[in-house]
């Protein structure tokens, strides 16, 4: 732990368990940051696309499903766009609040290794 004449603090079973926990918890931080931003491109795109069939005077677009490209009604199209947005908005606000929680337990980890450790032990990222 600390170099030279200072003295040692023991790592007890419990405390390694904290520690890898926070380290878990850190993977999953960032794990729902990509997750975040995949969530907030796929929003950002199904907004374009709306707007870009608002745009449109044709009756019958054409609509990606899977990897086949289907002539389907304008109506029916918006109508799945906006279910669309509402599905990845759901999923977006989930992901918030997961990684709130997340940061939360990370805290509280902090200060309790933190409080034991002291400056022998570095969870920030740098």
């Amino acid at each position: 732990m600390q170099q030279g004449g200072g003295s040692e603090t023991e790592v007890t079973w419990e405390d390694q368990q904290n520690i890898n926990k926070f380290g878990r918890l850190n993977n999953r931080f960032h794990e729902l940051e990509d997750e975040i931003k995949v969530a907030k491109e796929s929003n950002d795109n199904l907004e374009d696309a709306g707007n870009e069939l608002i745009l449109t005077d044709e009756e019958v677009v054409r609509f990606q499903i899977g990897e086949v490209f289907a002539h389907v009604p304008k109506e029916e199209v918006e109508n799945r766009i906006e279910e669309m947005k509402e599905v990845t908005s759901k999923s977006l606000e989930k992901l918030h609040e997961e990684k709130e929680s997340v940061l939360a337990q990370m805290s509280e980890l902090k200060q309790i290794l933190y409080g034991k450790f002291k400056d022998s032990i570095n969870l920030e990222e740098d």
